[in-house]
């Protein structure tokens, strides 16, 4: 066929060499041959004929939701940017103002499932444009609320992740069915490069309006209106491409969707899907606490350094720590995101387990350096903007090497649902929890100190010092995934080529022509 040839799949060499793929000796067929076991990597013609969509219009598709991206992250630590004052407005704690992340993240996380399973099976660009329209309109009541209502603005904020769970399950496998091998890792990037960047943004978005307006409220009704232009875009430019079609030889069958239960026992089954869900989880557990508590936490150090006035009721909170900690968050997640895609890279033609051991590089190389920059901020307030300068460029190495992870050891049919369970899981047990648990334990801190503002910045520095443990934790869960991510990704891409039938929960099997007939072959049998 014109315009194929032999790559490796997706974005990982299995192989360092062009040799022929190990099978057993003897067997005819596909298995046995030379790379013919791997997906046709298309050139350009071939990938607009499978697709329907020219390569500048699937790049415009990539740019519109690297901008719906963009905008959730800023929409969601815009809050973050403003905390000291909605503190102050609604005369709360930090218990309090930890459950406004956490509420957010948990309705997150519920819905995330319900999503993966439509987008595994609806058109993904309606089931985007309803969620998105509707996380505006949200956004947008919850700048309205009275003082008097805290629970109203936990509600609305819970609200919120009914349209960030519509987008993030669904727009990581419109990007897979577009684009195959390095382009796909590219898409990745640039479309991962929109959470630090966002972030980052959301902190100068929230600082900076409430500066000029005068009101922390308007700091919320920015998004909402970028989020309007969102939908238009999506209506107007995205279009629904095949699923998996890109990845599938030419003559091997269309993959069909299997029942909900099927894909769950699948999932349960791949060590890769579930270590690096892990692995994330303390990604999500250490940016989480971080997002949320970072400026407070500067502008107690501040504080006690006598560099800056203590926020008092009825007073504005100073911002310019919002300000540097979001600049500081675009800078190390570009930085770190494209350092961790081009070292991942290079280090595939020399070992095809580097996507996990690059990650777990990342995690355990922050984790002294986030500890460090706690260690020192009663010191120096500059050492602290070093050392967590370099420990998020470290951190931020993950992101898009984890999402091509799920995409390679996930058939086509399965990956918005993986997409919503890897949320559920990093959720659950990482950011939807850690900002309430590092306020809970700062307030239990506090409790038992005198009153002062050295014992609020010793406590909620010894509670951040979680986040390092943690860290450190995921990286052993990256170290785990390198042990299991060459097989698993083969399993994925012999299913996508019509060569590995699932004939139950511990038979899976390889379908090959034996003296004119199907013969079943043990998986073990022709895995490396």
């Amino acid at each position: 066929m014109a315009g194929s040839d032999t790559a490796p799949f997706l974005s990982q060499a299995d192989d360092p060499d062009d040799g022929p793929v190990p099978g057993p000796p003897g067997l005819p067929g596909p298995v046995g041959n030379p790379k013919s076991g791997e997906p046709e990597i298309r050139d350009r013609e071939g990938l607009q004929r499978i697709t329907g969509l020219s390569q500048s219009r699937s790049t415009l598709i990539v740019a519109v939701l690297c901008y719906i991206n963009l905008l959730n992250y800023m929409d969601r630590f815009t809050v973050a940017g403003v905390l000291p004052d909605i503190e102050q407005f609604f005369s709360i704690g930090d218990s309090s103002s930890g459950l406004i992340q956490t509420v957010f993240i948990s309705s997150y996380m519920v819905l995330a499932p319900v999503f993966g399973y439509l987008g595994d099976r609806y058109n993904r660009k309606y089931l985007m444009c309803g969620g998105i329209a509707f996380w505006s309109l949200v956004t947008l009541g919850s700048s309205f609320i009275p003082r008097e209502r805290f629970w109203l603005l936990l509600l609305t904020r819970g609200l919120v992740g009914v349209g960030e769970a519509s987008y993030s399950t669904i727009a990581p496998t419109l990007i897979a069915d577009l684009f195959v091998a390095d382009q796909r890792s590219q898409m990745l990037s640039v479309f991962y490069f929109a959470i630090p960047v966002g972030s980052g943004l959301g902190y100068i978005a929230g600082s900076k309006v409430k500066d000029v307006a005068g009101d922390w409220h308007w700091a919320l009704r920015v998004t909402p209106g970028l989020g309007v232009v969102a939908v238009l875009l999506l209506f107007v430019v995205v279009r629904e491409p095949p699923r998996g079609a890109v990845e599938r030889h030419s003559g091997s069958p269309p993959l069909s969707p299997t029942s909900w239960w099927a894909d769950l026992r699948a999932l349960a089954r791949n060590p890769s899907f579930i270590l690096s869900s892990l692995g994330f989880t303390a990604v999500a557990f250490v940016t989480g606490s971080l997002a949320l508590w970072a400026p407070a936490f500067l502008l107690r150090s501040r504080v006690v350094l006598g560099e800056t006035p203590p926020c008092l009721p009825g007073d504005s909170c100073s911002s310019s720590d919002s300000l540097i900690f979001g600049l500081i968050t675009c800078l190390t997640g570009v930085l770190g995101v494209g350092l961790g895609v081009e070292i991942s890279r290079r280090l595939r033609r020399f070992n095809p387990r580097a996507d996990p051991l690059v990650c777990a590089a990342g995690l355990l190389g922050s984790a002294p350096f986030l500890f460090l920059s706690l260690a020192c901020a009663r010191g120096s307030i500059v050492a602290t903007y070093i050392f967590i300068f370099i420990g998020e460029t470290l951190l931020s190495m993950n992101w898009a090497i984890v999402a091509d992870i799920l995409l390679y050891v996930v058939i086509p049919t399965r990956r918005s649902t993986a997409e919503a369970f890897q949320i559920v899981l990093s959720h659950l047990l990482g950011d939807a929890g850690s900002p309430y648990l590092i306020g809970l334990i700062s307030d239990r801190l506090r409790r038992s100190w005198p009153p002062s503002f050295l014992s609020e910045f010793r406590a909620l520095q010894f509670s951040l010092m979680l986040c390092a443990f943690v860290g450190a934790l995921g990286g052993a869960a990256f170290l785990g995934t390198a042990m299991f991510i060459e097989g698993d990704r083969r399993r994925a891409q012999l299913h996508v080529q019509g060569l590995l039938n699932e004939v139950g929960p511990t038979d899976d099997r390889i379908v090959v022509p034996q003296r004119g007939r199907s013969t079943r072959v043990p998986v073990s049998s022709v895995l490396i």
